[in-house]
């Protein structure tokens, strides 16, 4: 992704190419959404066969993978500075395939993916950086312009926890498989690990080197988490060792997004550096000791 393209990486080709294109007028395919002009794109997210993408006017647009042009698009506000900040698709509890947006306007918006009607707005205090959902698609975190992390309903919205412990802004989220941890990325230059059956405080702090925690995934399988700082370093740390061993990865360049390959072989940095902007995969080693790897 870079401003106004997204680009498909073949990693088995080696080559890349492009599959949507906002750079001018967007016309969706299904007539309940409109038009609409140049999209700058703030956030991406590719799942369950679709690619969503966030604008920095607070847009809102999906495309089907396996079909031509957008599907749908939508500003889902009209205040300033608002952001799309996340965008997200999960299972609700129902079976129901949902799309999720965190805006800068303190608002949450959970959309269904058949229909994109909205089907829910819950209002916070304070602009919300990122959100993400639990495996079972029962709870939020939400995430943004406060010290605090906010567990919620994922239906009512209710808030039913209160993350303490971070000292600035956070900025990522990410659940791990087993729906009981969660990991926070905060500006105070650390990620928290929470146990939500126990969320009065966090039962470790992971450092990062020079700069706020911007990027956090795990692996599908919970054997890792991949921590990102805004700019040269990506730290890998060990679920199994209790976040205790770790491996540190030093590049060159501000760092736009992290993730993993589905099936835990591969990770990719994504770098927006203007000089040296690349995508960089890095191949899991196994030397015959599968289990005790690192990238």
């Amino acid at each position: 992704m870079q401003n106004y393209s997204v680009v498909h990486w073949s990693s088995l080709l080696q080559r890349g190419q492009e599959v949507v294109n906002v750079a001018r007028s967007v016309t969706p395919t299904l007539k309940i959404s409109e038009p609409l002009s140049r999209v700058q794109v703030s956030s991406m997210a590719v799942k369950e066969n679709l690619i969503l993408l966030g604008g920095f006017d607070g847009e809102l647009l999906c495309k089907c993978v396996n079909q031509p042009g957008v599907a749908f698009c939508t500003r889902v506000t009209t205040e300033d500075n608002a952001i799309t900040n996340t965008v997200d698709t999960y299972q609700s509890p129902s079976g129901s395939l949902r799309l999720i947006t965190a805006n800068n306007d303190c608002k949450i918006r959970v959309f269904d993916a058949q229909s994109f009607t909205r089907v829910s707005e819950f209002s916070f205090r304070w602009s919300v950086n990122n959100t993400s959902v639990s495996p079972d698609g029962k709870l939020l975190a939400v995430l943004g312009d406060s010290t605090e992390c906010l567990i919620s309903d994922s239906q009512s919205g209710k808030v039913v926890s209160s993350l303490q412990g971070h000292k600035d802004f956070s900025f990522a989220s990410a659940w791990h498989p087993n729906g009981l941890i969660l990991a926070t990325g905060n500006q105070d230059m650390t990620c928290r690990l929470w146990d939500i059956r126990n969320p009065s405080e966090s039962f470790a702090v992971l450092k990062g080197n020079m700069g706020a925690i911007r990027g956090l995934k795990f692996t599908t399988d919970g054997r890792f988490l991949a921590m990102a700082e805004p700019a040269d370093f990506v730290h890998i740390f060990d679920t199994q060792s209790g976040f205790l061993k770790s491996q540190e990865i030093d590049l060159f360049g501000e760092i736009a997004g992290i993730s993993f390959s589905p099936d835990a072989e591969a990770l990719y940095v994504g770098v927006a550096d203007r000089t040296y902007g690349s995508l960089m995969e890095y191949k899991r080693r196994s030397d015959n000791h599968y289990m005790d790897s690192f990238f």
